[in-house]
């Protein structure tokens, strides 16, 4: 019986996030990094968390402390609308003020997630490993110069996303795109920083790849919808999304030689 024709070699098979999580775990220097990663991520996107919830519920004033009176038929009415809406802010107004905190937690930590997708780079490759350029202040600026343009795309998105919230059932399902792909954006980000991409080449190859791009992004953009839980979550899975999301592009952008570390 004649043997099936082999796949040929520029199909890269898709890399599960099970095999990014033992990917990340047989290494002991890209795991001791992840975790100090999750620990400034952490930090940074709480402290920006409570700042920004802390302004929002300065700038509504008394308006959610106290609501009329249900009085009446049209107090009631009224009443009721006051809760629907004091719920509504509040579910809406933390899920920014997430986004919002976590853009400026991926800002400044973005040279070191860059470092940690370079480390796996590394160990996929091996000795053909193509080193980059000695670490420089000034490829550290550029690094959060990239990271800067894509959290004020994130803030501008986040934005639009809430006034989308407010079209029934279309708008919700437009927002969870916007995010998976917000999310899918900073993840590649990491892996085309030491290639030196523009953001509009980034861009460019999220268009080009729309089916990675969601699958990349859609689980985060998803947790990213719980509220104050999504800080710890978003934190401490960051780092393995950074590893997936690496693994997943260097099989897209290629062919190589040497497969998943077991």
């Amino acid at each position: 019986m004649p043997r099936s024709p082999a796949l040929p070699s520029s199909v890269n098979p898709w890399v599960s996030l099970g095999q990014a999580a033992r990917f990340l775990l047989t290494s002991g220097r890209i795991m001791g990094w992840s975790l100090l990663l999750v620990a400034v991520t952490l930090g940074l996107t709480w402290g920006g968390y409570l700042l920004t919830t802390t302004l929002m519920d300065q700038l509504t004033g008394n308006f959610f402390q106290q609501g009329p009176e249900a009085v009446g038929i049209w107090g009631w009415i009224k009443f009721q609308g006051w809760q629907i809406l004091k719920w509504l802010f509040l579910v809406l107004s933390r899920l920014i003020a997430f986004y919002l905190a976590f853009f400026l937690a991926y800002t400044l930590t973005t040279p070191g997630y860059v470092f940690l997708s370079t480390a796996v780079e590394k160990k996929k490759a091996g000795r053909e490993f193509e080193a980059d350029a000695p670490l420089t202040w000034i490829g550290v600026l550029v690094d959060l110069r990239e990271g800067l343009k894509i959290a004020l795309v994130g803030v501008l998105l986040s934005v639009l996303a809430f006034g989308l919230n407010f079209i029934p059932l279309i708008g919700q399902v437009l927002v969870v795109l916007i995010y998976s792909w917000c999310s899918a954006l900073m993840f590649i980000d990491y892996p085309t920083a030491r290639r030196r991409w523009t953001l509009g080449r980034k861009m460019a190859w999220l268009r080009g790849h729309w089916l990675a791009a969601l699958r990349l992004g859609l689980l985060a953009a998803l947790l990213g919808m719980i509220p104050v839980l999504n800080i710890f979550v978003i934190a401490l899975l960051f780092p393995l999304f950074t590893v997936h999301a690496t693994l997943n592009f260097l099989a897209l952008e290629g062919p190589t030689e040497q497969g998943l570390s077991e």
